[in-house]
């Protein structure tokens, strides 16, 4: 125990950060290229079908929220928990987080089921955007317990600064999607020609045998966690103390759902448009997930060095973190601003995509100047335990303005207009963010120690 201990709360910052964060950085690209992988091949198809998928997107995203944000939550409170030296209460910590996945695999299951249909035909009334999009969304989402249980045990490995272990965990899982990709969905050697339905197998499948991975690193290297579940009941203060951290990310990420779908809804007026923005997502994911990786790394850190009082060690993360995630969104949003068309040109691009979508990703991609900084910052008040500061930020910012300014923009008639509510709305965000930030150095970082 004491060997993880000194790594987590004496090691250079620097190093460790890196150290922690750049196996989950690069899985997180493993996965963005798999994201983008798959749409190539769906888009192989037809628009109609990656249209489908993007439209269910919105979904797929919610579902995601509420696996990452509880483990979130359990990460925070398990890494605090082993500064504090609190290991038997560490041990039920991660146990109750094991418990709280499973339960939220079977409300997923039950609302993906009955609300696919509905959920679609709310955005779309083509009668093929809707077959491809339902049966996309049912199978992501009654197989989805592969997606949660892999996400509850690469936390259990990165509270203890096991993030190699995600590495792998994470690298298999995509490559296992991105092989079954083209098999799947275009009947390769022997099998069934299934479609976008076959990218949805590829997902689940991948998920699973990456939650498979994450169990056996638990329970073989993972020796400072013992999880133990005969005689097992939840305990549900422990449950809230991991959801007072984990809800406002759910809530966050859920926002990102509901934004994505108002923006469908909006953009139903335009056709293609639609799938332009399902497509920028995709690729803007190749920008956006090294600094999840980043955030997954510096959460961590951030809460042990709170738990163990070093205020140094704590601002010192945020800082570093900050530079990082910066430099890394100018690295994208230069990629952006010069190469639009031949990004877009990889998911079997027409015209009429590239005429919308050309202006709307250097349009989008002027926000990135700022996204970096509100997305670590937003992961350092998790880390403190003050997740609601972050819950409002990103309610402000994709409820109360990005989709409000992009509707009275819709009503000039022009699709252009539309995409200039993102760099709005992030220029609140970092307004917000720095307000917040300064107030939770008063009141919490000031204090440390």
């Amino acid at each position: 125990m004491e060997t993880q201990e000194n790594k987590m709360g004496v090691m250079p910052i620097g190093k460790l950060l890196i150290s922690m964060s750049l196996p989950m950085m690069v899985s997180m690209l493993v996965q963005a290229l798999y994201n983008i992988v798959d749409s190539i091949f769906v888009a192989q198809v037809g628009e109609y079908a990656v249209r489908a998928v993007s439209l269910a997107f919105p979904a797929q995203t919610l579902m995601i929220a509420v696996a990452v944000g509880s483990a979130v939550g359990i990460n925070a409170l398990l890494s605090r928990t082993l500064g504090e030296r609190e290991f038997d209460k560490a041990n039920e910590v991660a146990a109750n987080g094991v418990f709280v996945a499973l339960a939220c695999f079977i409300l997923t299951a039950l609302v993906g089921w009955l609300a696919a249909e509905p959920f679609m035909n709310s955005q779309t009334d083509i009668a093929q955007v809707r077959e491809y999009g339902i049966s996309y969304m049912v199978i992501c989402c009654t197989c989805s317990i592969g997606i949660f249980m892999q996400t509850a045990f690469e936390r259990l490995l990165q509270s203890t600064g096991k993030t190699f272990y995600t590495m792998i965990t994470q690298g298999t899982g995509a490559i296992i999607n991105i092989v079954l990709d083209p098999i799947l969905i275009f009947g390769l050697f022997g099998a069934p020609r299934l479609e976008a339905a076959g990218a949805a197998i590829a997902t689940v499948c991948g998920q699973a045998v990456a939650a498979v991975l994450a169990v056996i690193f638990n329970v073989k290297c993972n020796h400072e966690i013992h999880l133990k579940f005969r005689g097992f009941r939840p305990n549900f203060r422990l449950i809230g103390q991991i959801y007072a951290v984990g809800a406002p990310s759910i809530v966050v990420q859920a926002i990102g759902s509901v934004m994505t779908y108002g923006m469908n809804v909006i953009l139903s007026a335009y056709g293609v448009a639609q799938t332009v923005f399902g497509l920028y997502f995709k690729l803007q994911s190749f920008i956006f997930m090294p600094i999840f990786g980043l955030n997954n790394g510096m959460v961590p850190i951030i809460a042990y060095n709170y738990g163990a009082r070093k205020q140094e060690r704590v601002v010192r993360t945020i800082k570093i973190s900050v530079f990082y995630a910066v430099g890394i969104m100018v690295v994208g949003l230069a990629v952006m601003e010069l190469f639009p068309a031949q990004l877009l040109s990889l998911f079997n691009a027409t015209e009429e995509l590239l005429a919308i979508g050309v202006p709307a990703l250097r349009t989008i991609s002027l926000s990135f100047l700022f996204a970096g900084y509100c997305i670590v910052v937003g992961s350092a008040f998790q880390a403190l335990g003050n997740g609601v500061y972050s819950m409002v930020v990103s309610i402000a910012r994709q409820l109360i303005v990005l989709l409000p300014v992009a509707y009275l923009l819709s009503l000039t008639g022009e699709v252009a207009n539309i995409w200039w509510a993102f760099p709005i709305a992030e220029i609140m965000s970092l307004a917000m963010s720095t307000y917040f930030l300064r107030r939770i150095y008063k009141e919490v970082i000031c204090h440390i120690g």
